[in-house]
This record gives structure tokens, C-alpha cells and sequence, in this order.
């Protein structure tokens, strides 16, 4: 299979640390209790589930080509930095006041099932998990819109972790190619497919949960909530109907998440993490 990793491709750890010192309104994005309950739904899952990311594809560097094996050293610093940071902006919105316990929680029974697997198992779903954060991460950074009204330390933080999103969407995907690459190739498209849908569902399901709950915890419950998530979701800003077209990509074959080269949108959001850049691993 044709390798549509960009050959000048640099994943490049960006060390900052947001927030810290700071409180974080209760409704940081904008006083909007929805919109900031997406992101501190979506937050809460970040530093088990990085951690799961990374140890899902260590488990299949050995043998693999060297600048393969390379990206995964970078993409597991990067992974690391994530959930260091997300821990902290975690941490603030349980200082803000919401009880993040229930979605922990629910993070842990998913990662438990998984685990419960074989391990192909495991890089197969952060395959499609990683593909999944890299649109959303492009329909951030592609439409300010999304962080227009958030405090500067968060949205500095959402930008930051997007920017290397991206950078390191094709090193899962890579893996599972190596990984997989005496299958077939239509068993090969079928468990990946299947995966998908079934990640796409529990990401569906568990966030809206995670979303309902801290709202709750606002006293705000019911049809009108409802509609309001689903107006947020799907029209204005609309990120999940934005990214439609992108996951439907994921089931075409001859995929891969580098035949869209979006490095343009991190040259763009960059300049303000340059001075945060590691080195370049030799």
C-alpha cells in the first residue's frame, strides 16, 4: 500500500502549560453552559484515554520501520503532554464546581472492556479514535468560530493539543498497517469498519451522557437542553456535521488520514507555540 505519510512530515512535542494559577469560569466558553459542557466532557477522557492511545501502539513498534518507529516515539511524547495538561484543566473544572466522577467512571468501563481483548484489538480502536480527534481537531482549527468566546488559557489549550492532533493523525493508522499487513485486505477494511462504528457509537452515546451530566448539575434538564445540544452539535457552530464527510472518508478504500494534507491549518495556529517546540528526536 502507497505511503501517504508526507515525507517532510515533523511531529514535533510542544511543552506548554495552560491555566496554571488560574481559575476557570464555571462557563468558560463564552457563558454558554452547552458549549462549555462538550469540551469538559470531551476533556475528561483525554488523560486515560491518551494513555491507552500510547500503550495500545507501543505494543506494536517492535519491527517496524524506523520512521515509523520514530513517529510513535514523538506521537507518545506528545500524548503524554496532552494528558499531563488536560489533568490540570480537569482539575479546574472540578474547582469551577462540576463532579467529574460519573464520566471518569464511564472512561474506565470502556477502557476495561478493551483491555479484555487481544491487543489488536486495542490499536484497532485507537486507530479509529485517533481518526476520529484529528477531524475534530481540523473543524476547530479551520473555524474560529469554535473558541472565539473562550478565556485565552483554554482556548489556547484546545488549539495546542488540535495543532498536534493532526501532526500525529497518521501514526495509529500507520501502526495498524503494519500491524495487519499480512490480512487481507478485505478483512482488513471490514474490521476496521466495524470498529469505527462501534467507536462512533460509544462516542456518540458516552459524551452526550458526560454532556447531560454536568449540565444536570447546572439544573439544566430537559427537551429545551435537548435542542440546544442538538443546535450546537449539528447547526451553529455545527462541528459534528462538519466532520460528517471526513468520517465517512474513513470507510472508502484505499483510505488514509494523510491523503488530506491539513498542515496548512497548523502553520496557521503555530507561531504561538514556537517557542514550547522539543527537539526533534534523532
Amino acid at each position: 500500500m502507497r505511503d501517504f505519510t508526507p515525507p517532510d512530515l515533523a511531529i514535533r512535542p510542544r511543552d506548554r502549560r495552560f491555566g496554571r494559577g488560574a481559575r476557570t469560569a464555571r462557563w468558560w466558553l463564552g457563558g454558554d453552559p452547552v458549549a462549555t459542557a462538550f469540551y469538559n466532557a470531551l476533556s475528561v477522557t483525554f488523560p486515560k484515554g491518551e494513555a491507552f492511545f500510547v500503550e495500545s501502539v507501543r505494543h506494536f513498534r517492535d519491527g517496524t520501520p524506523a520512521r515509523l518507529a520514530g513517529e510513535i516515539a514523538a506521537f507518545t511524547r506528545q500524548e503524554v503532554l496532552h494528558s499531563r495538561e488536560h489533568v490540570a484543566f480537569n482539575r479546574r473544572v472540578a474547582e469551577a464546581g462540576y463532579d467529574v466522577s460519573r464520566l471518569e467512571a464511564a472512561v474506565d468501563e470502556r477502557l476495561a472492556f478493551v483491555r479484555a481483548k487481544p491487543p489488536i484489538a486495542s490499536l484497532a480502536a485507537t486507530m479509529a479514535l485517533e481518526h476520529f480527534t484529528a477531524i475534530l481537531a481540523h473543524a476547530l482549527l479551520a473555524d474560529p468560530r469554535h473558541l472565539a468566546a473562550a478565556d485565552a488559557e483554554s482556548a489556547a489549550l484546545w488549539r495546542w493539543h488540535s495543532i498536534e492532533e493532526i501532526e500525529h493523525k497518521g501514526v495509529a493508522y500507520d501502526t495498524w498497517l503494519h500491524a495487519t499487513k499480512d490480512w487481507p485486505r478485505f478483512k482488513r477494511w471490514s474490521v476496521k469498519s466495524k470498529v469505527m462504528l462501534l467507536v462512533t457509537r460509544n462516542f456518540l452515546v458516552d459524551r452526550t451522557a458526560g454532556i447531560l451530566d454536568l449540565l444536570r448539575q447546572d439544573g439544566l434538564t430537559g427537551p429545551r437542553v435537548w435542542a440546544r445540544m442538538a443546535w450546537f452539535a449539528f447547526a451553529r457552530p455545527g462541528m459534528m456535521r462538519r466532520i460528517m464527510g471526513a468520517w465517512g472518508a474513513f470507510f472508502l478504500p484505499g483510505f488514509h488520514p494523510w491523503r488530506h494534507d491539513d498542515r496548512a491549518l497548523i502553520a496557521a495556529a503555530d507561531s504561538a507555540y514556537q517557542d514550547a517546540r522539543l527537539p526533534l528526536a534523532a
